[in-house]
């Protein structure tokens, strides 16, 4: 052996990830920013900043030091604190100074507002997941606010601040806010119908008595909740302190060991009289919180892509630079066919992500957007969000044992990995909200499944597949089926996306994705000369 060598601890292992532009590196997602017509300059800034070593290791230490509830001082006296590492607290600085909480609703993204965001979401994803609950719900509440002009008049300087203000004090006497949600009860879960926490009307308010099972994040300024009324289910807005500056009656119960989302605080709550306002009309609630929910389900998918993209970028970085029986990994026949089909996947989700945004963009004065949006919000959510545990794990496999230590980020992202599939509604709820939004509005969900198939058939015979998802939704069996029809809905307009796009890989995508003979794990499908062009794309450093 070579003197010197076992001193070297580096040798023949990959250098640390960091100081990368996670935006420019991903040339899938700087295409579909150039191609909607964003700020690239800035975006590439944002990239820098998220990808630089000090913003990852940051994600790092709020995971390895997670919160801690306080409910009481030492004199027995009400605290309800919940008390975070200072890098949760820089990372919250870092997201709301890039405005992710709040520019989509603030004029100050004239191009793309909500598509402009959600590149910043995917970058600061990236860096550390469990810090952007709150930020998500800030951002997706103001869509809930709408239903009370006078209310969200009232707080929205406050929320649309680029300062973060983490003092426990009335939201009046802060430079910043930020905003929580309370929907489901122990006993009902999804079925928020079933809660039986109750408002009691008085006059310009109403107190509310009961609890919530999940209240994320505690330490947020003011909540969303569901309560029972007299005239039904309605939504509230519920503050930490009441308008005299005293504490509100919320108790916080205990704070959620979860298997990932460490640096996050997902709490349980009682509700003792607790004030709050009433946010649209009341035994509206559902219809009131389906327009948070509907930015929310966005957002679950645009994390999911950013939590795959960078558990695919350490696993290139790796195999780049690890030799094995004298080859670099990512020479390896094997290796590369996996790596590869992992960026294939990559390529066809961003672009259906991003031409989500868009419509979701333009929803307001296009209706055929806006149908576009409605329909394939549960089905995009679906196939990203249950994507990414397997493209995660399979990433963390490049790296070999080295991968499931918890010395390295594989480890934290694999755990992160399952959440978004189960918040704002798990794989089946996002399956049957497939079939709801056809029962609904059946001629425009048509017309948009018309679309997209006549737009991906130009890469790929797709028509079959279609046609079986037409018979099967006119069909007894349609809410059995109901996560066959949901993915295969998205997965024409995951192809569909790429044509749109222009993508060089959109019949390769079709073919083994689409065609028959297709196994379900990575590695297993030809892509034949792909495979270079596929891996340099996806980390273009």
């Amino acid at each position: 052996m070579t003197p010197g060598l076992l001193e070297d601890a580096s040798f023949n292992q990959s250098s640390a990830f960091g100081d990368v532009d996670l935006f420019t590196a991903d040339r899938p997602l700087a295409d579909a920013a150039a191609r909607l017509g964003l700020d690239i300059k800035s975006l590439a800034a944002c990239g820098r900043d998220y990808g630089s070593a000090a913003t990852l290791d940051l994600g790092r230490i709020a995971n390895e030091n997670p919160p801690k509830l306080r409910t009481m001082d030492g004199k027995g006296n009400r605290l309800d604190l919940v008390e975070f590492h200072p890098a949760y607290h820089a990372l919250m600085q870092k997201s709301i100074g890039h405005g992710i909480h709040a520019s989509a609703h603030d004029g100050s993204e004239p191009q793309g507002p909500l598509s402009t965001r959600a590149v910043r979401l995917y970058l600061a994803t990236q860096a550390e997941s469990g810090h952007l609950c709150t930020i998500t719900m800030t951002h997706a509440c103001i869509g809930a606010l709408k239903a009370e002009p006078a209310l969200l008049k009232k707080w929205r300087s406050r929320i649309q601040s680029r300062t973060y203000d983490p003092r426990p004090l009335p939201w009046g006497e802060k430079k910043g806010v930020t905003l929580g949600m309370g929907m489901t009860e122990r006993q009902g879960g999804t079925d928020v119908r079933a809660n039986i926490t109750q408002a009691t009307s008085h006059g310009d308010h109403v107190e509310i008595t009961g609890h919530k099972w999940f209240m994320s994040a505690p330490m947020c300024d003011a909540f969303l909740v569901l309560a029972q009324a007299e005239g039904g289910l309605t939504c509230y807005l519920m503050p930490r302190f009441r308008p005299d500056g005293s504490h509100n009656n919320l108790r916080f119960q205990r704070l959620k060991d979860k298997l990932g989302n460490k640096s996050n605080a997902s709490s349980e709550v009682e509700f003792h009289a607790a004030y709050a306002e009433r946010v649209g009309p009341e035994g509206a609630g559902v219809r009131t919180i389906i327009e948070m929910v509907n930015l929310t389900r966005l957002d679950c998918a645009i994390a999911s892509a950013g939590q795959m993209r960078i558990a695919l970028s350490q696993a290139l970085h790796h195999i780049r630079h690890r030799s094995v029986f004298q080859r670099r990994l990512a020479e390896q026949p094997a290796m590369r066919a996996v790596a590869a089909d992992l960026a294939l996947e990559l390529e066809a989700q961003v672009a259906l992500v991003f031409r989500l945004t868009h419509a979701a963009d333009h929803a307001a004065s296009d209706p055929r957007e806006a149908a576009y949006a409605r329909l394939l919000t549960p089905a995009v959510k679906f196939l990203v969000c249950k994507s990414a545990p397997q493209v995660v794990y399979e990433s963390l496999e490049c790296l070999g044992g080295n991968g499931y230590t918890e010395d390295l980020p594989m480890a934290r992202y694999y755990r992160e990995a399952p959440l978004n599939a189960i918040w704002e509604g798990s794989g089946n709820v996002m399956a049957l909200d497939v079939l709801r939004a056809v029962g609904r509005h059946p001629d425009a969900a048509t017309d948009t499944l018309s679309r997209l198939v006549r737009t991906a058939s130009q890469a790929f015979h797709v028509a079959p597949l279609a046609q079986a998802l037409e018979r099967l939704l006119k069909s007894a069996d349609a809410e059995r089926r109901a996560r066959f029809l949901c993915e295969g809905l998205a997965r024409i307009a995951a192809l569909a996306a790429l044509v749109e796009a222009g993508s060089d890989f959109a019949t390769l995508y079709g073919e083994t994705r689409l065609g028959a003979g297709h196994f379900a794990q990575f590695g297993t499908a030809d892509l034949g000369t792909a495979e270079t062009s596929l891996m340099d794309r996806a980390l273009a450093i």
